[in-house]
């Protein structure tokens, strides 16, 4: 088993994004309102002003954002970010940022989340289109996407929201298998090598230190558009 880990910490990833200040029908700017099912995620917001709208079974919640602000969540919030002046976060993703790649469903109307295929025809930003398409595909999801939280967010009781988390369950089911060999090679990984360490540390043993190495990196990609506004990525 090796004792040195690549990557972030703990398999987690990051980006940098820089909130859309599109505004929507209910007169607020900011992004498409989504749920990720195996992924915590952290804002850590570095400029602007804004706010995170959250849903969940215990309620919705509104926490205000501003420069120095760190915001977690589990899997199961939803999620909108609202940008009230130049909102910008850094955001730490767990499981090698599998929630940007792969593990987040929007908050679509219950007719598009019948399937996979439906799913993916609204929501599917083609990669090799002009930005203005793209840029219009990312703001007809989002809209679409409203619709479907503001159904969810004003239900009386909790079956709206148990039947959004049943339908966005069967819709990522067919991409476990994938999900789960992205963990293996990260956070799993990770925490096998912090074991490993240990166990040779309390042996007297230490061979991974003169495995010690810097690693620096440049984003992989910058002003990609994303579920909540523009991002500079890194492969991480």
């Amino acid at each position: 088993m090796s004792t040195t880990n690549t990557g972030l910490p703990g398999g987690v990833a990051v980006s940098h994004l820089s909130v859309y200040d599109w505004p929507s029908a209910d007169g607020a700017c900011g992004g498409t309102p989504h749920m990720h099912l195996a992924c915590s995620e952290a804002y850590v917001v570095t400029g602007g002003r804004g706010a995170v709208q959250t849903l969940t079974a215990s309620g919705y919640e509104v926490t205000p954002l501003q420069a120095g602000t760190v915001a977690c969540f589990t899997p199961g919030t939803i999620h909108r970010l609202v940008n009230e002046s130049d909102l910008r976060i850094t955001v730490l993703m767990q499981n090698s940022g599998l929630p940007e790649a792969g593990d987040a469903v929007l908050t679509l109307p219950q007719e598009y989340l019948t399937d996979p295929e439906t799913y993916a025809r609204a929501t599917v930003i083609p990669a090799d289109a002009p930005v203005e398409e793209q840029e219009r595909v990312a703001r007809a999801r989002r809209d679409l996407a409203l619709e479907g939280y503001r159904v969810l967010r004003d239900a009386d009781g909790p079956q709206a929201l148990a039947a959004f988390h049943r339908a966005a369950a069967a819709l990522v089911r067919p991409r476990i298998a994938e999900w789960r060999e992205r963990w293996r090679q990260g956070a799993e990984a990770a925490a096998a090598a912090t074991g490993a360490q240990l166990d040779l540390l309390e042996l007297g043993e230490y061979p991974h230190l003169a495995d010690a190495a810097v690693q620096s990196e440049r984003p992989a990609a910058r002003g990609k558009f994303g579920m909540c506004g523009r991002l500079d990525v890194y492969r991480n």
